[in-house]
């Protein structure tokens, strides 16, 4: 058994310096590198590319909101036009970046209010999905089971790799609500397809990849412990793949 195990990375902005990297790269395969509108700028993405390419670790963009401030938090009212146009453009800094290394970018995965709002707006999720199916629709889409976003992505034939939050609680439709916890439920959940409810009620959930957010207190040591933890019970931890590389 497989699992892929995925990071919001490349959040530091100019002498600001977020998140865990360094510490959480060694025991990831996928890295969801900022696009520099929630966070991120083009040194630090051009590190973070170095960082993963170092651990051997598949690279994706993380594309926010234009929400420095907030750090891509807040719901910004735009249109579908501008989300479509505004990921080709975050998607483009780290295609570049990543080339200069010799690698290919493997996934998309929308930031912080931005997937939310995609995970409930169709029009949101048909923006995003039209722009990786115009700049390469190999690129696999990360989302939650239980949304608009996963629905929508099927019908329109682009790749998705549903996601179970380590550090995030679920309510009963199998969403996620910003509560952090102790990732004790991750083994339970990626082999037995099971997860505790914040209410304390089994639900079934299934999953292409782990998430832990770099900005969780103490991510490196949950990463560390989620990690030792699968791999004592048989599960190993591999990059999800590009469209094109994934065996069915």
């Amino acid at each position: 058994m497989h699992i892929d195990f995925n990071c919001d990375m490349g959040e530091s902005f100019g002498p600001y310096t977020f998140g865990a990297d360094e510490g959480l790269m060694r025991y990831i395969s996928s890295a969801n590198v900022a696009g520099g509108f929630h966070a991120g700028d083009p040194h630090v993405m051009r590190e973070t590319v170095a960082l993963a390419k170092e651990h051997g670790v598949a690279v994706g963009v993380h594309n926010g909101y234009r929400d420095l401030v907030g750090f891509g938090r807040r719901e910004i009212k735009g249109t579908a036009e501008e989300i479509h146009d505004e990921l080709i453009y975050q998607l483009g800094a780290l295609r570049e970046f990543a080339r200069l290394d010799g690698m290919e970018v493997q996934h998309v995965k929308p930031h912080g209010a931005l997937y939310m709002v995609a995970a409930r707006d169709e029009e949101v999720s048909r923006a995003i999905i039209e722009a990786i199916q115009r700049v390469d629709p190999a690129l696999v889409l990360y989302c939650m089971r239980a949304s608009v976003t996963y629905e929508l992505a099927r019908k329109m034939g682009q790749p998705t790799a549903t996601e179970f939050f380590a550090d995030r609680g679920y309510n009963e439709e199998g969403q996620i609500v910003f509560t952090r916890k102790v990732a004790e439920r991750v083994l339970h959940g990626i082999t037995e397809g099971k997860v505790e409810t914040v209410s304390g009620r089994d639900i079934d959930i299934a999953a292409d990849s782990i998430c832990v957010h770099g900005d969780t207190p103490g991510a490196a040591k949950m990463a560390e412990a989620i990690v030792r933890k699968l791999g004592e019970n048989g599960v190993e931890i591999r990059p999800i793949g590009r469209a094109e590389q994934r065996v069915s």
